[in-house]
């Protein structure tokens, strides 16, 4: 059976790539995006009631995967990429259906000049990424307390951050100009490690397009300890 959707609106998010974005939703607080409702959905009457949600499940398209063919197994960043398992055992972008789901916060909603706009934290997904639907998080029922997953149980190791002068310079200057935590968002991204785990080569410069920013940075050593931010630069048209 197949079935076609419609999108009902779409993410303009302060992830600009696909590498560096964190491999859940909630890890990187200070994340935002705010989905635009797209016509007809942009109706003030599909909202009704929302504001009363603190928290939305957002259900999305892996719009930027680039493979096209599923496979039945998959090899998860979290486990170094050389373990792999059941497609269904993860959450792969990589799916039959390329369908994803993220748990996010609501932090506001803003209706002006006939566009409805949420504005989200915690948020895990690309700039452009299309939705599908939204649904509120019921805590009563969405909250688990014994769930378990013998695989995936314990949160990530995170990594300490450390900036340069020049990097930590710009993250001042920036906030002062535009009232956001720069330095504490790129912190909440990297301690989780976004490189792939088979990657070990000390010295290498990663980099990622964050907001309208490229952002690099280093592993002083073989086996990380820590990360490093080398520079950070305005990126110009």
């Amino acid at each position: 059976m197949d079935f076609t959707f419609p999108a009902i609106g779409i993410i303009h998010s302060c992830f600009k790539e696909k590498f560096g974005i964190p491999r859940q939703p909630g890890l990187a607080p200070l994340a935002t995006a705010q989905l635009e409702l797209l016509p007809p959905y942009n109706d003030r009457d599909a909202i009704d009631g929302l504001d009363s949600c603190s928290h939305l499940w957002v259900q999305f398209v892996f719009h930027a995967n680039k493979r096209e063919e599923w496979k039945p197994k998959v090899k998860p960043p979290r486990l170094g990429g050389n373990k792999t398992l059941g497609v269904f055992a993860t959450r792969s972008p990589t799916r039959p259906a390329p369908i994803g789901l993220s748990v996010v916060k609501l932090e506001s909603i803003e209706i002006s000049n006939g566009k409805i706009l949420l504005h989200l934290s915690g948020v895990d997904l690309l700039d452009g990424t299309p939705v599908l639907d939204i649904k509120p998080y019921v805590p009563y029922v969405d909250l688990v307390p014994e769930a378990t997953n013998s695989l995936f149980n314990a949160a990530p190791r995170l990594l300490p951050v450390e900036f340069n002068e020049q990097s930590a310079d710009f993250c001042n200057d920036y906030q002062n100009k535009n009232n956001l935590d720069l330095n504490n968002l790129i912190r909440q991204i990297l301690q989780q490690d976004p490189r792939p785990q088979y990657q070990s080569e000390a010295g290498r410069i990663y980099g990622m397009k964050l907001l309208a920013l490229n952002v690099q940075w280093i592993y002083p050593v073989d086996t990380p300890t820590s990360i490093i931010v080398v520079a950070i630069h305005a990126i110009t048209a």
